[in-house]
């Protein structure tokens, strides 16, 4: 990966915990890759995992997606380990369908990236391709009320921002 094409982390700090948490959630960061591979194989005839990859690396060094993403993350360990009152505890274990605060925590990432993220995201949250199947299969196990909808708007953004960077002759 060239320096161009990836930016200085502000907060290296930040970033790399970002990167852990995810990873010690059960998610790769290849699978968001695969996820935006996804949304833009239609689009983009050459595309590549490894454009993918850089472009979802890329997305994790803006400051306001670490904030949401450790945010949510922790929130769904707090839910894991009952330490979240009634009756917001319940809410999340269950990730009720009209709770949406872990989908507004999603736009925050999708904002850096406009109305393409968006998009995309309404749309992989909808069909629930690859790792978001699994994040969303509510065994008991662990919760991911709030990380399968950050790993669906880290995966749109990158989407968008690949998107965002293509030139197209009109």
């Amino acid at each position: 990966m060239d320096q161009e094409a990836f930016p200085p982390v502000a907060d290296e700090k930040c970033y790399q915990a970002t990167l852990d948490w995810i990873q010690k959630r059960g998610v790769r960061l290849e699978e968001i890759a695969e996820l935006t591979f996804f949304l833009q194989k239609d689009y983009i005839p050459d595309l590549t995992m490894e454009k993918c990859l850089e472009s979802v690396r890329h997305v994790l060094t803006k400051r306001e997606v670490q904030n949401a993403v450790m945010t949510g993350i922790q929130l769904d360990i707090l839910a894991e380990k009952k330490q979240i009152e009634e009756p917001l505890l319940s809410i999340i274990k269950n990730d009720e369908g009209l709770y949406g605060v872990d989908e507004i925590l999603s736009v925050a990432i999708l904002n850096v990236y406009g109305s393409i993220g968006l998009t995309n995201y309404g749309y992989i949250d909808r069909v629930k391709p690859g790792v978001l199947a699994r994040l969303n299969n509510h065994d008991g196990k662990q919760t991911h009320t709030f990380l399968d909808d950050l790993v669906g708007a880290i995966a749109a953004s990158a989407s968008a921002r690949i998107a965002h960077s293509q030139s197209f002759d009109l």
